[in-house]
Protein backbone atom coordinates (compact mmCIF):
# COMPACT_ATOMS: atom_id res chain seq x y z
CA UNK A 1 0.00 0.00 0.00
CA UNK A 2 3.15 2.57 0.97
CA UNK A 3 4.80 1.47 -2.34
CA UNK A 4 1.65 2.31 -3.79
CA UNK A 5 1.15 5.72 -2.24
CA UNK A 6 4.63 6.66 -3.21
CA UNK A 7 4.35 5.85 -7.05
CA UNK A 8 1.21 7.79 -7.10
CA UNK A 9 2.52 11.13 -5.03
CA UNK A 10 5.94 10.65 -7.85
CA UNK A 11 3.93 10.67 -10.73
CA UNK A 12 1.82 13.62 -9.59
CA UNK A 13 5.24 15.50 -8.75
CA UNK A 14 6.58 14.32 -12.06
CA UNK A 15 3.04 15.68 -13.62
CA UNK A 16 3.76 18.79 -11.98
CA UNK A 17 6.96 19.43 -12.62
CA UNK A 18 6.69 18.67 -16.60
CA UNK A 19 3.69 21.55 -16.20
CA UNK A 20 5.85 24.15 -14.48
CA UNK A 21 8.75 23.33 -17.31
CA UNK A 22 6.59 23.98 -20.16
CA UNK A 23 5.02 26.31 -18.66
CA UNK A 24 8.47 28.24 -18.24
CA UNK A 25 9.65 27.37 -21.05
CA UNK A 26 6.34 28.86 -22.65
CA UNK A 27 6.24 32.52 -20.97
CA UNK A 28 10.24 32.57 -22.08
CA UNK A 29 8.57 32.38 -25.37
CA UNK A 30 5.54 34.63 -25.19
CA UNK A 31 6.42 38.25 -26.10
CA UNK A 32 5.93 40.82 -23.59
CA UNK A 33 6.61 44.31 -23.99
CA UNK A 34 9.86 46.25 -22.83
CA UNK A 35 11.03 49.21 -21.67
CA UNK A 36 14.24 50.66 -22.30
CA UNK A 37 15.41 54.62 -21.10
CA UNK A 38 18.18 57.06 -20.65
CA UNK A 39 19.37 60.03 -21.67
CA UNK A 40 22.13 60.62 -24.14
CA UNK A 41 22.25 64.15 -25.95
CA UNK A 42 18.16 63.88 -25.24
CA UNK A 43 15.77 61.47 -23.33
CA UNK A 44 14.67 58.47 -24.87
CA UNK A 45 12.49 55.64 -24.23
CA UNK A 46 11.76 52.91 -26.24
CA UNK A 47 8.99 50.40 -25.30
CA UNK A 48 8.28 47.61 -27.52
CA UNK A 49 6.64 43.90 -27.98
CA UNK A 50 9.40 40.96 -28.24
CA UNK A 51 10.06 37.70 -26.50
CA UNK A 52 13.51 38.68 -25.72
CA UNK A 53 14.85 42.19 -25.03
CA UNK A 54 16.72 43.79 -27.61
CA UNK A 55 18.90 46.52 -25.59
CA UNK A 56 21.79 45.88 -26.63
CA UNK A 57 21.18 46.12 -30.80
CA UNK A 58 19.58 49.74 -29.65
CA UNK A 59 22.43 50.67 -27.65
CA UNK A 60 24.87 49.77 -30.80
CA UNK A 61 22.45 51.97 -32.73
CA UNK A 62 22.93 54.83 -30.64
CA UNK A 63 26.78 54.42 -30.52
CA UNK A 64 27.04 54.02 -34.23
CA UNK A 65 24.59 57.17 -34.67
CA UNK A 66 26.89 59.43 -32.57
CA UNK A 67 30.09 58.35 -33.62
CA UNK A 68 28.55 59.49 -37.02
CA UNK A 69 26.38 62.46 -36.41
CA UNK A 70 27.70 64.25 -33.14
CA UNK A 71 29.04 67.54 -33.74
CA UNK A 72 30.28 67.83 -30.27
CA UNK A 73 32.51 65.14 -30.14
CA UNK A 74 35.76 65.82 -32.11
CA UNK A 75 36.53 61.97 -33.14
CA UNK A 76 32.52 61.77 -34.65
CA UNK A 77 32.48 61.83 -38.51
CA UNK A 78 30.74 64.81 -39.07
CA UNK A 79 33.83 66.63 -36.86
CA UNK A 80 36.07 65.34 -39.21
CA UNK A 81 34.23 66.62 -42.12
CA UNK A 82 34.39 69.70 -40.75
CA UNK A 83 38.16 69.50 -40.08
CA UNK A 84 38.48 68.45 -43.76
CA UNK A 85 40.24 65.31 -42.89
CA UNK A 86 40.82 62.99 -45.57
CA UNK A 87 38.18 59.92 -44.30
CA UNK A 88 35.63 57.23 -46.21
CA UNK A 89 32.20 58.36 -44.23
CA UNK A 90 30.35 55.84 -42.90
CA UNK A 91 26.62 54.19 -43.88
CA UNK A 92 25.61 56.22 -41.16
CA UNK A 93 26.37 58.91 -42.22
CA UNK A 94 26.04 58.17 -45.89
CA UNK A 95 22.52 57.82 -45.55
CA UNK A 96 21.83 61.11 -43.44
CA UNK A 97 23.56 63.36 -45.51
CA UNK A 98 21.53 61.80 -48.69
CA UNK A 99 18.20 62.66 -46.85
CA UNK A 100 19.56 66.13 -45.99
CA UNK A 101 20.46 67.06 -49.70
CA UNK A 102 17.00 65.17 -50.51
CA UNK A 103 14.84 67.45 -48.46
CA UNK A 104 17.00 70.52 -49.23
CA UNK A 105 16.58 69.60 -52.91
CA UNK A 106 13.44 69.52 -52.16
CA UNK A 107 12.21 72.51 -50.03
CA UNK A 108 14.54 74.86 -52.31
CA UNK A 109 17.25 75.07 -49.34
CA UNK A 110 15.22 76.15 -46.95
CA UNK A 111 16.59 72.84 -45.01
CA UNK A 112 20.35 73.12 -45.04
CA UNK A 113 22.85 71.43 -43.08
CA UNK A 114 25.61 74.18 -44.12
CA UNK A 115 24.02 76.89 -41.85
CA UNK A 116 26.24 75.19 -38.90
CA UNK A 117 28.10 78.21 -39.33
CA UNK A 118 25.21 80.49 -38.91
CA UNK A 119 23.27 78.35 -36.21
CA UNK A 120 26.96 78.89 -34.21
CA UNK A 121 26.49 82.45 -34.63
CA UNK A 122 23.52 82.55 -33.08
CA UNK A 123 24.69 80.48 -30.53
CA UNK A 124 22.57 77.42 -31.05
CA UNK A 125 25.41 74.98 -32.43
CA UNK A 126 28.36 73.43 -31.62
CA UNK A 127 31.00 76.43 -31.17
CA UNK A 128 31.27 79.46 -29.14
CA UNK A 129 29.19 82.37 -30.46
CA UNK A 130 30.59 85.64 -31.79
CA UNK A 131 29.26 88.71 -32.20
CA UNK A 132 26.14 89.16 -34.55
CA UNK A 133 26.59 91.70 -37.14
CA UNK A 134 25.92 91.83 -40.41
CA UNK A 135 29.11 92.01 -41.96
CA UNK A 136 29.46 88.04 -40.03
CA UNK A 137 26.42 86.54 -41.60
CA UNK A 138 27.78 88.20 -45.09
CA UNK A 139 31.21 86.94 -44.52
CA UNK A 140 29.54 83.49 -43.44
CA UNK A 141 26.97 83.08 -46.66
CA UNK A 142 30.22 82.72 -48.56
CA UNK A 143 30.66 79.51 -47.78
CA UNK A 144 26.77 78.53 -46.73
CA UNK A 145 24.62 76.38 -48.94
CA UNK A 146 23.39 72.89 -49.53
CA UNK A 147 24.89 72.61 -53.27
CA UNK A 148 28.17 73.75 -52.13
CA UNK A 149 29.01 69.96 -50.64
CA UNK A 150 28.56 66.37 -52.05
CA UNK A 151 28.93 62.82 -51.64
CA UNK A 152 30.98 61.72 -54.27
CA UNK A 153 31.57 57.92 -53.49
CA UNK A 154 31.83 57.49 -50.03
CA UNK A 155 33.71 60.70 -49.50
CA UNK A 156 32.54 64.59 -49.40
CA UNK A 157 33.82 66.63 -52.04
CA UNK A 158 33.00 70.75 -51.16
CA UNK A 159 33.46 73.58 -52.86
CA UNK A 160 34.94 75.67 -49.97
CA UNK A 161 37.10 74.41 -47.35
CA UNK A 162 35.09 76.36 -45.15
CA UNK A 163 31.63 74.40 -45.62
CA UNK A 164 30.46 73.24 -42.39
CA UNK A 165 27.68 70.48 -41.84
CA UNK A 166 25.02 69.99 -38.93
CA UNK A 167 22.75 67.18 -39.19
CA UNK A 168 20.92 68.21 -35.93
CA UNK A 169 17.59 69.36 -37.92
CA UNK A 170 16.96 65.65 -38.67
CA UNK A 171 19.37 63.82 -36.01
CA UNK A 172 16.67 62.69 -33.61
CA UNK A 173 14.46 61.55 -36.37
CA UNK A 174 17.13 59.53 -37.87
CA UNK A 175 18.04 57.71 -34.86
CA UNK A 176 14.21 56.57 -34.61
CA UNK A 177 14.16 55.43 -37.35
CA UNK A 178 17.42 53.26 -36.80
CA UNK A 179 16.02 51.94 -33.80
CA UNK A 180 12.26 50.73 -35.83
CA UNK A 181 14.48 49.21 -38.24
CA UNK A 182 15.84 47.13 -35.71
CA UNK A 183 12.85 46.13 -34.35
CA UNK A 184 11.27 46.10 -37.77
CA UNK A 185 14.03 43.11 -38.50
CA UNK A 186 13.26 41.13 -35.45
CA UNK A 187 9.90 41.28 -36.17
CA UNK A 188 8.69 43.37 -33.84
CA UNK A 189 4.89 44.92 -34.85
CA UNK A 190 4.49 46.90 -31.66
CA UNK A 191 6.74 49.65 -30.41
CA UNK A 192 6.84 53.01 -29.88
CA UNK A 193 9.96 55.05 -30.00
CA UNK A 194 10.69 58.57 -28.19
CA UNK A 195 13.60 60.43 -28.91
CA UNK A 196 13.76 63.58 -27.60
CA UNK A 197 10.37 64.26 -28.57
CA UNK A 198 10.73 62.36 -32.14
CA UNK A 199 8.66 59.50 -32.15
CA UNK A 200 7.54 56.51 -34.36
CA UNK A 201 4.97 54.83 -33.83
CA UNK A 202 4.10 50.89 -34.66
CA UNK A 203 0.67 49.12 -34.01
CA UNK A 204 -0.60 49.34 -30.21
CA UNK A 205 0.65 49.51 -26.59
CA UNK A 206 0.49 46.86 -23.87
CA UNK A 207 -3.11 47.79 -23.02
CA UNK A 208 -4.22 46.57 -27.31
CA UNK A 209 -4.95 50.49 -28.45
CA UNK A 210 -3.01 52.54 -30.65
CA UNK A 211 -0.75 54.44 -29.56
CA UNK A 212 -1.69 58.33 -28.60
CA UNK A 213 0.97 60.82 -28.78
CA UNK A 214 0.17 64.49 -27.43
CA UNK A 215 1.50 67.50 -29.02
CA UNK A 216 2.40 70.03 -26.46
CA UNK A 217 0.67 73.67 -26.42
CA UNK A 218 3.59 76.30 -27.43
CA UNK A 219 4.27 77.59 -24.29
CA UNK A 220 7.44 79.94 -24.21
CA UNK A 221 9.39 77.42 -21.62
CA UNK A 222 13.52 77.41 -21.91
CA UNK A 223 13.27 74.92 -18.99
CA UNK A 224 11.15 72.76 -20.77
CA UNK A 225 9.07 71.99 -17.56
CA UNK A 226 6.01 73.25 -19.00
CA UNK A 227 4.29 70.37 -20.70
CA UNK A 228 0.83 71.32 -21.32
CA UNK A 229 -1.25 68.73 -24.16
CA UNK A 230 -2.55 70.91 -26.64
CA UNK A 231 -4.02 67.79 -28.55
CA UNK A 232 -3.74 64.34 -28.88
CA UNK A 233 -2.63 61.94 -32.20
CA UNK A 234 -3.18 58.48 -32.90
CA UNK A 235 -0.56 56.53 -34.65
CA UNK A 236 0.05 53.09 -34.93
CA UNK A 237 0.96 52.26 -39.03
CA UNK A 238 5.20 52.37 -38.57
CA UNK A 239 5.12 56.12 -39.22
CA UNK A 240 7.38 58.73 -38.09
CA UNK A 241 6.33 62.25 -36.34
CA UNK A 242 8.33 65.18 -35.33
CA UNK A 243 7.30 68.21 -33.85
CA UNK A 244 9.59 71.78 -34.50
CA UNK A 245 9.02 74.34 -32.63
CA UNK A 246 11.14 77.94 -31.24
CA UNK A 247 9.30 78.40 -28.12
CA UNK A 248 11.68 76.25 -25.80
CA UNK A 249 15.12 76.86 -27.97
CA UNK A 250 15.89 80.34 -27.96
CA UNK A 251 18.03 83.43 -26.48
CA UNK A 252 16.86 86.45 -25.32
CA UNK A 253 19.02 89.53 -27.02
CA UNK A 254 18.70 93.10 -26.43
CA UNK A 255 15.15 92.32 -25.18
CA UNK A 256 14.39 90.71 -27.96
CA UNK A 257 13.57 86.98 -28.22
CA UNK A 258 15.42 84.92 -31.56
CA UNK A 259 14.27 81.17 -32.00
CA UNK A 260 16.89 78.82 -33.03
CA UNK A 261 15.53 78.14 -36.41
CA UNK A 262 17.34 79.78 -38.57
CA UNK A 263 16.19 81.05 -42.51
CA UNK A 264 19.31 79.97 -44.09
CA UNK A 265 18.85 82.59 -47.00
CA UNK A 266 19.27 85.59 -44.78
CA UNK A 267 21.17 83.87 -41.95
CA UNK A 268 18.94 85.22 -39.12
CA UNK A 269 16.49 83.60 -36.84
CA UNK A 270 13.47 82.64 -39.37
CA UNK A 271 10.85 84.67 -37.23
CA UNK A 272 7.81 83.03 -39.19
CA UNK A 273 4.65 83.08 -37.81
CA UNK A 274 4.47 79.59 -37.10
CA UNK A 275 4.60 78.38 -33.86
CA UNK A 276 5.55 74.88 -33.92
CA UNK A 277 5.10 72.57 -37.08
CA UNK A 278 4.36 69.15 -36.81
CA UNK A 279 4.61 66.56 -39.84
CA UNK A 280 4.15 62.98 -40.04
CA UNK A 281 5.89 61.02 -42.88
CA UNK A 282 7.05 57.26 -43.37
CA UNK A 283 10.92 58.17 -42.45
CA UNK A 284 11.13 60.12 -38.71
CA UNK A 285 14.00 61.82 -40.55
CA UNK A 286 11.95 63.41 -43.49
CA UNK A 287 9.55 64.27 -40.91
CA UNK A 288 12.09 65.76 -38.82
CA UNK A 289 13.74 67.66 -41.76
CA UNK A 290 10.37 68.66 -43.06
CA UNK A 291 9.07 70.53 -39.93
CA UNK A 292 12.74 71.94 -39.45
CA UNK A 293 12.20 73.58 -43.03
CA UNK A 294 8.20 74.76 -42.47
CA UNK A 295 9.63 76.62 -39.41
CA UNK A 296 12.03 78.67 -41.41
CA UNK A 297 9.54 79.12 -44.38
CA UNK A 298 6.80 79.76 -42.96
CA UNK A 299 2.80 78.52 -42.96
CA UNK A 300 2.07 80.24 -46.77
CA UNK A 301 5.07 78.76 -48.53
CA UNK A 302 4.86 75.34 -46.38
CA UNK A 303 1.08 74.82 -47.05
CA UNK A 304 2.44 75.41 -51.11
CA UNK A 305 5.25 73.21 -50.65
CA UNK A 306 2.97 70.32 -49.39
CA UNK A 307 0.93 70.43 -51.99
CA UNK A 308 3.89 68.83 -54.24
CA UNK A 309 4.40 66.01 -51.46
CA UNK A 310 1.06 64.12 -50.33
CA UNK A 311 3.57 61.41 -48.77
CA UNK A 312 3.79 63.71 -45.60
CA UNK A 313 1.11 65.60 -43.46
CA UNK A 314 1.66 68.70 -41.26
CA UNK A 315 -0.12 70.38 -38.01
CA UNK A 316 0.77 73.92 -37.30
CA UNK A 317 0.22 76.27 -34.13
CA UNK A 318 0.37 79.59 -35.36
CA UNK A 319 0.91 82.84 -33.78
CA UNK A 320 -2.86 84.59 -34.81
CA UNK A 321 -3.45 88.09 -35.46
CA UNK A 322 -5.03 88.83 -31.69
CA UNK A 323 -2.11 87.73 -30.02
CA UNK A 324 -2.70 84.26 -29.41
CA UNK A 325 -2.37 81.04 -31.31
CA UNK A 326 -4.45 78.73 -33.80
CA UNK A 327 -4.15 75.44 -35.41
CA UNK A 328 -4.46 74.93 -38.84
CA UNK A 329 -3.52 70.60 -40.44
CA UNK A 330 -3.29 69.32 -43.42
CA UNK A 331 -6.53 67.28 -44.57
CA UNK A 332 -4.88 64.13 -44.41
CA UNK A 333 -3.67 64.84 -40.94
CA UNK A 334 -7.21 64.87 -39.81
CA UNK A 335 -7.26 60.82 -39.44
CA UNK A 336 -4.47 60.62 -37.07
CA UNK A 337 -6.76 63.41 -34.62
CA UNK A 338 -8.39 61.79 -31.66
CA UNK A 339 -11.85 63.76 -30.88
CA UNK A 340 -13.21 62.48 -27.95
Amino acid sequence: MKKKTFNLLFLIFLFVATILIVRRHYDSEAPRYHVLTGYNHTYYKISYEHTQPLDSAIKAAFKAYYHALNPFDSTSVTSMVNRNKDLVVDSVFARAFGIAMQVAEETGGMFDITCAPYINLWGFGFEKPDAVSQSAIDSIRQFTGYEKIRLAGDSIVKDDPRVMVNLAGLGDGYICDMVSDILDRAGVGNYLIDIGGEMKAKGCNEQGKTWRIGINKPVSDSTQVNNEIELVLQIGEGKGIATSGDYRNFHVVDGKKYGHTINPKTGYPACQDILSATVVADRCAVADAYATAFMAMGREQAKKLKEQHPEIEYLFIYADSLGGYAKEFSPGMEKYMVRD
